[in-house]
This record gives C-alpha cells, sequence and structure tokens, in this order.
C-alpha cells in the first residue's frame, strides 16, 4: 500500500522535526546544527539534540581527541563536539570482571574527556582545548579494546 503526500506535505518537517522519511539522528536528518549544543541548559535549544557534522573517519580514540582539537581550533565547534562524544564513547570501551559491570569507569582520559565536553558547553574553548591535549597522552595508555 502506498501513502501518497502532497507536494506541500514533503518539505513539511513532522512534529518532531524530521523531515518525512528520514529517522533521527540518521543520515541527513533534522534538526542540524554546526554549533555545540545540548551540553547543559544554557546550550540547549530543543528538545532533540541537533545532528553534528562527523568528524573524518575514524574510531581510534587519540585521532577522535586530535579531530577535536582541530574542529575547536578552526571554530567549528558542532564538528568538535561530535569528535569528543565519539570519543568519550570509545573510551568507555573496556574489559571488565564479571559482577563489575555496574561500577562506572573511572580513567583518567575519560574524566578529560567530560572536563572538555562541559567546558565546550560553557563556551571556554581554549579549556576545551587544554583539556583535549591533556587527554590524547592518556589515551595512548588507556586499556582500550582494540
Amino acid at each position: 500500500m502506498f501513502t501518497t503526500l502532497s507536494a506541500g506535505a514533503l518539505g513539511q518537517p513532522s512534529p518532531d522535526g524530521a523531515r518525512p522519511g528520514n529517522v533521527i539522528g540518521t543520515g541527513q536528518s533534522l534538526p542540524r546544527s554546526d554549533d555545540a549544543g545540548n551540553l547543559n541548559p544554557r546550550t540547549t535549544r530543543s528538545l532533540l539534540a541537533p545532528n553534528l557534522p562527523a568528524p573524518p573517519a575514524s574510531d581510534d580514540l587519540q585521532t577522535l581527541l586530535l579531530d577535536a582539537r582541530a574542529s575547536l581550533q578552526a571554530g567549528r565547534t558542532g564538528q568538535a563536539q561530535e569528535a569528543l562524544e565519539r570519543a568519550e564513547t570509545r573510551a568507555l570501551d573496556r574489559s571488565v570482571l564479571r559482577g563489575t559491570e555496574h561500577l562506572p569507569a573511572a580513567s583518567p582520559v575519560v574524566s578529560r574527556i567530560s572536563a572538555a565536553l562541559q567546558a565546550l558547553g560553557a563556551g571556554q574553548t581554549g579549556e576545551a582545548i587544554r583539556m583535549i591535549e591533556a587527554a590524547v597522552p592518556e589515551a595512548a595508555q588507556a586499556d582500550i579494546p582494540r
């Protein structure tokens, strides 16, 4: 069965902000932003976190951190946020002993990335860059499955 949409309906976003036919958080879904956002109440402009520009393709922790720093230095805060969030996710990958899965990850690199995201949310680009630079050597020592 096919549903027919009028030409006007094709361009209208749904109530949640997505264009018809797009799944939120994937591809070119809406809302989109080149600026960091939804990091704290000050930077939250919508109920939906915007789709941020992706950093150059890599899942290597150090490379993601270096991409975040380069993006911040170039004023691309949205891309920097995306790289930091991907780096944080990668840094949280770890091997744990059975029965300790409930314990939160507590490593210096995770703390630095979190601090960099907090600084980015506060508009403190210089501090975010300093946290990233401190995290890069720690990333080399992180116990992350390869």
